[in-house]
């Protein structure tokens, strides 16, 4: 591991799961750990990544469970619950000797990242979530029956459940199925690249899924009905760890039924107490990371230099 933003790689065996792990930075230096979402890898913090090692911090990306190198249980969705993907990350904070790190995450992998602040908030000194706000557990309906519910069958998450996704994802291609994904707000069959990925950002892509295929990521979504079932000791539970949320204007997450209001008018605040900043960039999509590196980096250190 350089302390010049160079990036390394390694395996890690935690919790009974060999996770492939990213790294830059100083060793020794506070821990900030970079969680993606759906359908990413490590390599989406390719740009966080130099700017936290040029900062002092040592950044760490796994490929989250069932991702690119890391390992993909294959006994389905119930070995993909939030409890078990804490685990993961609570066994990997050991593995680095670490009492606590800075969290920063995205998507899906900002799910989990509120799971490891509900479940474990002693290991987290602070939390930047991207894209995906703090979503209180419903005790009286399980998540994709209430997505079912109210966005019908062709819903994304209820299409995700097992079923003919990956038939589909196969007749399509992996190719197709990742430029759709990354502009997922155009509906045009022939889909260009989005000016903040680069073919050899997308060949990298690409390359890990053919390899992977889709199924651990869509089991995360397969879970959600299992999680909500082990999590009911935790309705009503609030997020005490410090916390900034960043979300672009023009995420489809931002714009769903009652999320704005939950996230401006006090909803948000009182299950996150703690929650310093909520910042709406304009003219921003879902992969904010990607699309504002330089404005996401910044963000970040400028929020967990706080807390050294």
């Amino acid at each position: 591991m350089a302390s010049d933003g160079v990036i390394t790689h390694r395996h890690v065996d935690v919790n009974g799961v060999r996770l492939h792990v990213a790294e830059a930075g100083p060793a020794g230096a506070p821990v900030v750990l970079l969680l993606h979402g759906f359908p990413q890898l490590w390599y989406t913090w390719r740009h966080q990544m130099p700017a936290l090692a040029a900062a002092g911090y040592r950044a760490v990306a796994p490929d989250m469970l069932g991702y690119g190198d890391s390992d993909a249980p294959s006994g389905g969705p119930d070995q993909y619950t939030a409890l078990h993907v804490v685990g993961d990350l609570v066994a990997l904070i050991d593995s680095l000797g670490e009492k606590q790190v800075f969290v920063v995450a995205h998507d899906w992998g900002a799910l989990i990242a509120w799971s490891l602040c509900l479940f474990r908030p002693d290991r987290v000194k602070a939390l930047v979530a991207l894209s995906v706000a703090f979503n209180p557990r419903n005790p009286a309906v399980k998540p994709v029956d209430g997505f079912r519910a109210l966005y019908g069958d062709d819903y994304y998450v209820c299409r995700f459940q097992p079923g003919a996704a990956e038939a589909e994802f196969r007749r399509l291609g992996i190719e197709s199925v990742l430029r759709k994904f990354f502009v997922y707000r155009t509906p045009d069959e022939e889909v260009p690249l989005p000016s903040w990925i680069t073919e050899e950002d997308f060949k990298y892509y690409t390359t890990q899924f053919d390899k992977s295929g889709f199924t651990g990521g869509l089991n995360y979504y397969r879970a959600l009905n299992k999680t909500w079932d082990l999590t009911s000791p935790w309705t009503g539970a609030k997020i005490t760890v410090p916390t900034k949320f960043i979300v672009g204007d023009l995420d489809l997450t931002y714009n769903t039924a009652g999320a704005q209001d939950f996230i401006n008018k006090g909803g948000f605040k009182k299950f996150v107490p703690l929650l310093d900043d909520v910042v709406i960039m304009k003219d921003v999509a879902h992969f904010i990371n990607e699309e504002k590196p330089k404005e996401i980096s910044a963000h970040i250190i400028n929020f967990i230099n706080k807390f050294n």
